[in-house]
This record gives C-alpha cells, sequence and structure tokens, in this order.
C-alpha cells in the first residue's frame, strides 16, 4: 500500500486536494478531525492540555474552546508546547489507520491529510509527500473571510498562525509533488488529476514487485522444506 502525506500552509487548499483525490478513488483521513476527537473531555490529550493551559481554556460545558486555545497557544509562544501534547497521540492514530487499512485494502491509496506533516518531524513515516500552495496574501483572505470573529481579526489571526508555520518554500524543497491552489478550482483539478495518475501507477507497481517478492519468498520457503526433508539442510 502506498502511503502518502498531504499537507501545506494555513488555508492553502489541503482540504479541497484531499476531496479531489477522494473523489478519484484514494482513501483520505484528515488528521485535523483526529485531533478533534483526542480533545474530547475526559481523554488524555484533553487532560494535558488542561493541565498544562489551565481551565481558562474550557468552554461553559466543560468541552476546550478552541480560539481560546489557539489565544494561549499562539499569543503566549507556546505552540511548540501544545504540538508536543497533541503530534505523538495524532501520529499514532494515523498509523493505526494506515496499519488497518494496509490489512483490509492493501491495493488502496492511503493519504493523510495533516499540516504539520514536516514540523512534526512525520515525513518519514511516508512513502511520498504532495505539498500544497499558494500566494501568501491568498491564504490571509481565505483565512479572515471564514474566521468568525470578523474579517480583520481573521487577518491578524492568520499571520500569527503562519509566523509559527514552516515557510512554503522549505515545504516545497522536501516534496515529491507540488500543488499550486493559487488559482481556479479546475486548474487545482488538473494537477490533482496528474498527481493522483503518478502515484496510482507507482502504488500499481509496488504491488507487482511485492507479489513477485511474495512469490520468491514462497518458492524459497518450498524449497527449503523440500531439502529439509531430504537432510540437505539443518533447520
Amino acid at each position: 500500500m502506498l502511503r502518502v502525506g498531504l499537507t501545506g500552509g494555513l488555508s492553502s487548499g489541503k482540504s479541497t486536494v484531499a476531496e479531489m483525490l477522494a473523489r478519484r478513488g484514494a482513501r483520505v483521513l484528515d488528521a485535523d478531525r483526529l485531533v478533534h476527537e483526542l480533545m474530547r473531555p475526559g481523554l488524555p490529550v484533553y487532560q494535558e492540555i488542561v493541565r498544562h493551559f489551565g481551565p481558562e481554556i474550557l468552554a461553559s460545558d466543560k468541552t476546550i474552546d478552541r480560539k481560546k486555545l489557539a489565544d494561549a497557544a499562539f499569543g503566549g509562544r507556546r505552540i511548540a508546547e501544545l504540538n508536543r501534547i497533541v503530534h505523538p497521540a495524532v501520529i499514532a492514530l494515523q498509523d493505526a489507520w494506515m496499519d488497518e487499512l494496509q490489512r483490509e485494502e492493501p491495493q488502496a491509496l492511503a493519504v493523510v491529510e495533516a499540516a504539520l506533516i514536516l514540523e512534526a518531524g512525520a515525513a518519514p513515516r511516508f512513502d511520498k509527500l504532495v505539498v500544497v500552495t499558494c500566494r501568501q496574501a491568498q491564504k490571509v483572505e481565505r483565512f479572515a473571510a471564514r474566521y468568525p470573529l470578523g474579517v480583520e481579526a481573521g487577518r491578524a489571526e492568520a499571520a500569527r498562525r503562519l509566523a509559527a508555520q514552516m515557510p512554503d518554500k522549505e515545504k516545497v524543497a522536501r516534496a515529491d509533488y507540488v500543488i499550486d491552489n493559487s488559482g481556479t478550482l479546475a486548474q487545482t483539478d488538473h494537477q490533482v488529476e496528474k498527481v493522483f495518475a503518478e502515484l496510482l501507477e507507482i502504488a500499481t507497481e509496488e504491488q507487482r514487485l511485492g507479489g513477485r517478492r511474495n512469490a520468491k519468498g514462497k518458492m524459497k520457503k518450498a524449497r527449503m522444506r523440500s531439502e529439509r526433508a531430504k537432510g540437505i539442510v539443518s533447520r
């Protein structure tokens, strides 16, 4: 099974690309959804976050208020502290998902969509890395347009978050594939089609080679059993 990491900066369009890959048959896991699950009250990650950042980050129903947590982490320059709590648990769940998919659908193209694959040092876990980019101004405006506290506040928050992320230039330098999401959806989709076709070709070749290796392994074991039966080799 080919394991693909899909990453990019804030509001670069990772989810858009993930949806395009899923429509073509890739199996996609959204890491942000895992974070939401891990932050549910009572779970170890939730407890560690509250212990480190205090009860003031909680909403009235005792769930973690993600804006308050973001203010504490980004505003207090404690994003690395938060990542040290969250990343190991998220990576463990990603690995468990990929391992299960490997058992159930060994021919699948597994894609993990996550913002901080490179920042977390998780890139070696994947066979291929796809980085989604767009212009910095686009990231800010896209984020600000859906920020609940208004556009101006959204722009300030986007700038704060982008300052804590690895620059696109560094991500691109470490990518196997780069998708530029600065243009139209049709232009992005065209790039996704090319990348998907290449990934599928690689996955198919890996499966073919894997089948050949398995066949050779079975033949070797059969030969060893025959030789042992004849007393040629010892156990």
